[in-house]
């Protein structure tokens, strides 16, 4: 009878810190944040913090959760997954309410089985990639479509619209660069099309010497771009002086940060494409858009406008959203609960619907003409 009681107490011990621990109702709600604030990629951290900080800002100053205070904590991983891994055992010990945002495939790969084990929900990975969206991960809310859905319709454009047959790629040696190569043959195929030519580099270097030469023998007519923004301008400015690629497009998918990609090349280049998860940050017939000027102007005046900052700002929103439908006590539980169902115009001219385990489902594609950025079914 002493050994029943004992067991019963211990339970009701463990069930009672259990249930503590998940309730975060009457303290600051701790996002964790892994992203590059220095290295090579430190622009696209930058613009991932900007942006949701915007919102989470002006949510706390408005009072937007009434008392309740949205804080992050931020660690620099330089786009390095063993500083993600090491910046993500230190925000589990920090108790964060959930990650957001974290930078890049390789890196989300490598803190990915220690999401799934500690049931951490982790918000708006900057990442397209499939793993990320498997059924049986019910803790990782994407915001943005699918780095095969981006090269799907980039396929889909340039054989229709510009008869293009003749397709090489240019990609990261790693998590990232293969997703996007492997997603790539993928759509080729679909459409009786194959590769003519592929190169790699490193991740974090500018490596391109080798990958640029064998991407000019096969003559293509379009490269796709798989890598980071500095290394995809590099190969760019150099492709520029070669008269074989006179008449090549290049084409970026939302990874690669159109923006910094042409602050790179000096605003002084053609034959671009690039895919986007978001609108144009420039589209002011939606509110949200307006919205999003008028809060970054704000807090962040000194940073530019961009498609990563816009994209981070509607996943930030969105974390709001959910949040205030929360009724009773804040659980990670019910946030995922309310995240997955949140009405469709939430986000006042970006529709959202969950499903395939991310919340924006849109690609949208650009050309850089007359130093900016036009959807290519605006054209004339």
């Amino acid at each position: 009878m002493l050994k029943y009681i004992i067991v019963t107490v211990i339970t009701s011990i463990l069930i009672l810190f259990s249930f503590k621990d998940d309730t975060f109702t009457g303290q600051p709600l701790k996002l964790g944040l892994s992203i590059p604030q220095s290295g090579i990629m430190n622009a696209v951290g930058s613009a991932v913090y900007s942006g949701a900080s915007a919102y989470f800002l002006h949510t706390n100053q408005n009072k937007l959760l009434g008392d309740i205070q949205i804080e992050l904590i931020i660690y620099d991983d330089k786009y390095e997954p063993d500083l993600t891994l090491e910046n993500v055992k230190k925000l589990i010990d920090k108790n964060v309410f959930t990650y957001f945002g974290l930078v890049g495939t390789p890196t989300v790969n490598k803190v990915l089985p220690l999401i799934k084990s500690e049931k951490i929900p982790l918000i708006a990975p900057f990442t397209g990639a499939s793993f990320l969206r498997s059924k049986e991960i019910t803790n990782i809310i994407n915001f943005r479509s699918s780095y095969k859905e981006e090269i799907d319709s980039l396929v889909e454009y340039l054989q229709n619209k510009r008869d293009v047959s003749k397709f090489a790629v240019f990609y990261q040696n790693d998590d990232y660069g293969e997703e996007g190569f492997v997603s790539l043959l993928y759509s080729l195929n679909e459409r009786g099309l194959k590769l003519s030519g592929e190169g790699t580099y490193k991740r974090n270097t500018l490596s391109i010497r080798h990958a640029f030469h064998e991407i000019k023998s096969s003559k293509p007519e379009a490269v796709f771009m798989i890598g980071a923004y500095k290394a995809n301008a590099l190969f760019i400015k150099t492709a520029k002086k070669d008269p074989i690629f006179k008449n090549t497009l290049f084409c970026n998918i939302s990874f690669g940060d159109a923006d910094e990609m042409i602050k790179e090349l000096e605003y002084d280049t053609h034959n671009l494409l690039f895919s986007q998860v978001v609108p144009s940050y420039k589209d002011n017939s939606k509110p949200i858009i307006l919205e999003y000027k008028k809060l970054m102007k704000k807090h962040f005046p000194q940073e530019p406008l961009g498609f990563i900052s816009l994209e981070s700002f509607l996943a930030a929103k969105s974390v709001v959203e959910a949040l205030k439908n929360i009724d009773g006590s804040i659980t990670r539980e019910k946030f995922l609960k309310e995240i997955k169902q949140l009405p469709k115009s939430v986000l006042a001219g970006v529709a959202i619907e969950y499903k395939n385990s991310q919340l924006h489902n849109g690609v949208y594609l650009f050309e850089y003409k007359n130093s900016t950025f036009i959807e290519v079914s605006d054209e004339n």
